[in-house]
């Protein structure tokens, strides 16, 4: 299952945790001094926030459950002819990951 991420950038961090597990009813599944991130399925998304991204959305994702679906994201950006660099295996909030960035017409990654 393919699920929706965003990354939030946030100036405190305890304040936002407070307001997003209200409003999600759930408490983050991981926290770090500089950042909080819910794994929630309905609505199915990774939410993420920290302190060491500019007050607002830092960037939007789909994160892919396995090389099935990865390879069959990376086909559409493929088809589309979408710029894209892709990193390989890094260390990115607190996970390990495969990561490939593309940008929207408008600049956001």
């Amino acid at each position: 299952m393919k699920r929706f991420h965003l990354h939030m950038g946030v100036e405190d961090l305890d304040e936002s945790i407070r307001f997003y597990t209200a409003l999600f009813g759930a408490p983050p599944v991981k926290t770090k001094p500089d950042y909080a991130k819910w794994m929630l399925d309905d609505p199915c998304i990774n939410f993420a926030i920290s302190t060491r991204a500019t007050k607002g959305v830092d960037h939007l994702g789909i994160q892919a459950e396995g090389e099935d679906e990865l390879a069959q994201l990376r086909g559409r950006i493929q088809a589309g002819h979408l710029p894209v660099v892709n990193e390989g295996t890094k260390v990115c909030c607190y996970a390990l990951s495969d990561k490939s960035w593309i940008q929207d017409p408008s600049g956001l990654p």
